[in-house]
């Protein structure tokens, strides 16, 4: 029989939804020969994201989905009905050979490998020698044992028996229900579809269509994952989903109508809220967006392949995601590094915009809007172009964050920018490192590791900051952003993203109850160098490039006094001036910081990528209610007022 596999985009199945194919990505058994069918890895985050002591539940918001239908036999052709392809296991087993499995020995990440058993499958579950929630999740996953697994299903009798001994083990040392062991309650998902591999391992290996009576524990696991899974279903995020597609697994692997219908259902509860009308993403971070594609991709083929029609909703909703995600992609290719994002490539997905921002324009159609406005979900993604009149990688791009309060995988970034011009980035996120709680993680999703006016002095609120109005032209973009970032805090940020000279003006306002610390901060790269020429300018300069940054405050309704141009490098008490391009990798990444303190503060902001010995100069006039900046950026004459209500607009 002829197979077709799941790949990073879906399956292909006619007249049930528009997932897509990538040719040569399965991998596994096919045809002939012993073993079984394992789908392609997933490109999944590898960090525990659980957090000690929270609900890890994201709650619905939508309407559910209800085109979801119940199981049904006529399927496409070459898909057989009634079936769960083993989902691999994410990349999780691919440091951990064969051998090492034999010899109970854990390896993952950077952490040196560890013996964790004795060899014949006894282990000790409560290992955690590097005190790091991530290794204990992925160490109760039971992914690591992913090549003695395949090697089992292969027809390897030694594989088959130390497999099993393994899992078992895990099953007697975790009786259900092990939800007080996070790490073991955050992995079942995993877990899960790892016993399922085995089950199918074992069959295979056996050559028989029924579980042998001496296996018969494995089922039991099942029930007893299922069981688990039933009782405790993380929401809408990927974690929600993730155990959807597990518990349909179980109930696809054992028949089990009230598994398939409470997954089916969960399905449909989940789509709505975890990717919204417009395309965006409820957790908050364009990592976990583009992971979202991929993952509803193989909701929609465990269902197909199982004999449930998918409906229509979720690859609608994935196809406006791909719009989101290639919108959130930045001129060199990568992710604009939002929420809990490493530094990440966009993936070539073809069929969808995605395919022509990570080929820089070279196949594939691109989005039809310059700018992606998501003002449900609170992102705003423009830029020049698309690589049509100018080189791909030298349009300019921006990202601005507004919208709801924090949560999931979201950080305390509301009013905060990114930005790239010039081949290269200007202004950056900090990152991530992880989710093991430290300072560290503390500073990362607070309001100090982004580029926004903040009051350090005050509590994070985590408040919603609402888009108050804006206007998008090609030769200048603006909008206006209100909240309070602090108890007894207003704080108003005007934004205009300039193209021919390309430069961001920002306009922060304040006011507070008490005297408060201002500070704008702009976080520039970790490859650049900083010098404070005056009170109010600074320069980003990496030593041999042709490009330089000049953040420029011009005085507006308040003096720029001695002191109000800053750089914090490298500092940890208070953390401040550094990047994680990865969780495993720290960076020293100076910050400006503009500072002001009193009950008010009105910083007027330029920030100007330009080349090295390129010029800057300006002066203001004032015209009617219009405060005007009269500017000339190495050679560029461009004009920009300051309206009597606070707009920022290019005039002339």
């Amino acid at each position: 029989m002829k197979y077709r596999f799941w790949g990073v985009f879906g399956l292909v199945v006619a007249g049930i939804g528009t997932a897509l194919v990538l040719p040569g990505v399965a991998n596994g058994h096919a045809g002939g020969g012993p073993g079984i069918r394992i789908a392609s890895d997933l490109p999944e985050p590898e960090d525990a994201q659980f957090v000690p002591g929270a609900t890890n539940v994201v709650p619905t918001t939508a309407k559910a989905a209800t085109d979801i239908t119940s199981r049904r036999r006529a399927v496409a052709k070459g898909v057989v009905a009634g079936t769960y392809v083993c989902p691999g296991f994410s990349t999780i087993d691919d440091a951990v050979p064969v051998a090492a499995v034999r010899d109970d020995t854990f390896i993952w990440n950077t952490f040196p490998p560890y013996k964790v058993g004795d060899g014949n499958g006894n282990v000790n579950w409560r290992l955690n020698p590097y005190d790091n929630p991530s290794w204990y999740m992925w160490f109760h996953s039971l992914r690591w044992i992913g090549q003695e697994v395949s090697a089992a299903a292969a027809g390897d009798a030694a594989a088959l028996t130390h497999m099993t001994a393994i899992v078992h083990d895990w099953v007697n040392d975790n009786p259900y229900s092990w939800k007080a062991d996070l790490g073991a309650w955050e992995s079942t998902m995993h877990r899960t579809n790892v016993i399922i591999c085995v089950r199918q391992a074992v069959l295979a290996n056996l050559g028989v269509e029924t579980l042998p009576a001496e296996y018969s524990w494995i089922d039991q696991a099942l029930v007893d994952h299922g069981t688990f899974l039933t009782n405790n279903w993380s929401g809408a995020w990927n974690h929600g989903t993730d155990e959807s597609i597990a518990l349909f697994g179980v109930g696809c692997t054992l028949n089990r109508e009230d598994f398939l219908q409470l997954a089916q259902q969960r399905f449909g509860t989940g789509i709505t809220t975890s990717i919204d009308s417009q395309g965006g993403t409820n957790e908050q971070s364009t990592g976990y967006a583009q992971f979202n594609y991929v993952l509803w991709g193989r909701a929609v083929d465990a269902m197909v392949n199982c004999g449930t029609d998918p409906g229509v909703t979720i690859n609608q909703r994935r196809v406006l995601l791909a719009k989101f995600v290639a919108h959130s992609t930045t001129p060199q290719g990568t992710l604009q590094q939002i929420g809990d994002t490493d530094t990440l490539k966009t993936y070539n997905l073809p069929g969808t915009p995605l395919e022509y921002v990570a080929t820089a324009g070279q196949s594939g159609t691109a989005p039809a809007e310059r700018v992606g406005l998501y003002t449900t979900a609170g992102f705003a993604f423009g830029r020049s172009g698309w690589g049509t009149t100018t080189p791909f990688a030298n349009e300019s791009a921006y990202s601005l964050r507004f919208g709801p309060r924090r949560m999931v995988h979201g950080h305390s970034d509301h009013d905060g920018i990114t930005y790239q011009a010039r081949g290269r980035d200007i202004l950056i996120d900090p990152g991530y490192p992880g989710y093991k709680n430290s300072p560290w993680r503390t500073w990362a999703k607070g309001p100090l590791a982004h580029s926004s006016m903040t009051v350090p002095q005050s509590a994070d609120p985590m408040q919603a900051t609402k888009l108050e109005r804006y206007t998008l032209n090609d030769r200048a973009d603006f909008y206006e952003l209100k909240d309070s970032p602090g108890a007894g805090v207003s704080r108003t940020r005007a934004v205009l993203v300039v193209r021919k000279p390309d430069m961001i003006v920002t306009l922060d306002r304040a006011t507070a109850v008490k005297p408060q610390q201002f500070q704008t901060l702009w976080h520039l790269p970790s490859d650049q160098t900083v010098t404070i020429e005056s009170r109010s300018v600074a320069v980003a300069r990496k030593t041999g490039e042709n490009t330089r940054t000049v953040v420029l405050q011009v005085p507006y309704k308040q003096a720029v006094p001695a002191g109000a141009t800053l750089v914090r490098k490298g500092l940890t008490r208070p953390i401040q001036g550094w990047h994680y391009p990865t969780t495993n990798i720290r960076n020293q990444a100076a910050t400006v910081v503009e500072a002001r303190v009193g009950k008010s503060a009105s910083i007027l902001s330029f920030l100007i990528p330009l080349r090295a010995n390129g010029k800057i100069g300006y002066r203001t006039r004032q015209s009617g209610t219009t405060y005007v900046i009269d500017l000339t950026v190495d050679g560029v004459r461009t004009s920009i007022g300051v309206t009597g209500g606070g707009s920022l607009v290019r005039l002339g």
